[in-house]
């Protein structure tokens, strides 16, 4: 329990509250898979908000740089124990000597199922807590007590998993804004898109300014994600052409319910220019960070420069912004796509912008090259069936195809390789040869 009983109600203000957490969360923060802040200094914390969610349990907004736009901020849940059972010894975030919580031990309170079974107690009756909201669809019954547990293998987020029944993905690193998670689901269930699980409930803050926290969607116990399906088949020799044109046919599906949910923009008046400018401007940023970039930056330009000169092009229109294998899941014969949150390090308003199809079309060409990859030998030509295939789907189900667009095709997945390898470098830099390859079979092929 926390020691509030005797204390004054500012016992626990944010400042009071650093003086507690500071020197433990920048030992914790660096060691979560989703924390961004990786290879530099935990520096300049602040606590942004706080509420006690019920005794013993926190809710935090934690700033981890300087303030002022762009925050890093991130979303925590504590919870504070005098004594710790042995189960919640894994769990242990430090134990604060000094502040209002010195002597107590601070625990990750999303790995204890009973402060996560009142997590979804607190979505599933819609309601006010200090500067939190909780809202839900009226329209889907949450059934109380549902047995939580935590999902693995995510790098930016933590997703809760309710009685095989719902799933609770909590945002980490908070923008400032509606979250497109919540957003574009939300649009695609009021036009009947099936192909994307609607949301149930969620949660949002008003302090220091309004933010997406967490969506609880339907979960699919049945689902096989594709990246699982693809190393599947790399395994075993299985065919997969047959799953990825289906999975075109989903993606235009999607894109299709995109453009009628949210409009289209014209076309750029200048063409491909600003677009051949933006990812030049990336792969330059990107090579003053890596090295190893370096001798591939005069070719790959020239697979930008390809669509500098290109007319106004197609309607601009939403779109899922990081689309791979492991956005995707296969259930009851039938592909879903997940996760519309866009590339997390990408700024929130970007990933909100209208931009060309083809880049979700370029992402998952590089998933099928990410997962040809990671078996060996490597196999080329299941890659290039999968990517024809995988087209062919898009072009069955849209009103046009993606092969007929070679250069614009090859310069997305250029910026998206690019993208990869600095992702690599920062956060798993065993997996760093992938787009590496990648980049200089662009670079040879430019």
């Amino acid at each position: 329990m926390l020691k509030t009983a005797t204390q004054s109600p500012g016992s626990l203000s944010p400042p009071r509250l650093l003086t507690s957490l500071a020197g433990i969360l920048r030992a914790w923060l660096p060691e979560q898979r989703w924390f961004a802040g990786k290879g530099r200094p935990v520096a300049d914390l602040a606590v942004l908000s706080m509420t006690e969610l019920h005794p013993g349990c926190l809710h935090l907004l934690i700033r981890t740089g300087p303030a002022g736009p762009p925050e890093d901020c991130y979303q925590l849940i504590l919870g504070v124990r005098e004594h710790l059972p042995h189960r919640l010894h894994h769990a242990v975030v430090g134990r604060p000597e000094a502040g209002p919580l010195a002597g107590l031990t601070v625990y990750d309170a999303l790995l204890d199922p009973w402060s996560a079974g009142l997590l979804l107690e607190r979505l599933r009756v819609p309601g006010e807590m200090g500067p939190l909201r909780f809202e839900r669809d009226a329209r889907t019954v949450v059934p109380e007590g549902l047995p939580p547990r935590l999902l693995g293998g995510e790098q930016s987020n933590t997703s809760l998993v309710y009685g095989d029944a719902f799933i609770l993905k909590l945002f980490r690193r908070v923008q400032y804004g509606v979250n497109p998670d919540l957003e574009v689901p939300w649009a695609l269930a009021r036009r009947g898109c099936a192909r994307v699980p609607a949301p149930v409930a969620w949660f949002w803050t008003t302090e220091p300014r309004t933010a997406t926290l967490g969506v609880l969607q339907p979960f699919l116990p049945e689902a096989t994600d594709g990246w699982t399906l693809a190393l599947r088949s790399l395994s075993t020799g299985e065919d997969f052409t047959d799953e990825s044109y289906e999975l075109g046919r989903a993606t235009a599906e999607v894109h299709l319910a995109l453009a009628q949910a949210f409009g289209s923009e014209p076309p750029d008046p200048y063409g491909g220019s600003p677009l051949a400018a933006a990812m030049t401007g990336r792969l330059e940023t990107a090579a003053r960070q890596m090295e190893a970039l370096v001798p591939y930056v005069s070719r790959l330009k020239t697979a930008y420069g390809a669509v500098a000169g290109r007319g106004p092009g197609r309607e601009a229109q939403r779109v899922h912004g990081d689309l791979h294998l492991g956005q995707v899941l296969k259930a009851r014969q039938e592909w879903f796509i997940i996760d519309f949150e866009g590339e997390p390090a990408r700024p929130l308003d970007e990933r909100r912008r209208a931009q060309a199809p083809i880049r979700d079309i370029a992402g998952m060409l590089r998933s099928f090259d990410y997962a040809a990859h990671s078996r060996r030998p490597w196999r080329s030509q299941w890659v290039k069936r999968c990517r024809e295939a995988y087209c062919a789907g898009y072009a069955a189900e849209s009103t046009w195809d993606p092969r007929t667009e070679a250069e614009l095709l090859r310069a997305y997945e250029t910026d998206r390789a690019v993208y990869e390898a600095l992702y690599e470098a920062r956060h798993r830099p065993d997996w760093l040869p992938v787009p590496m390859a990648a980049i200089a079979r662009l670079a040879e092929e430019s």
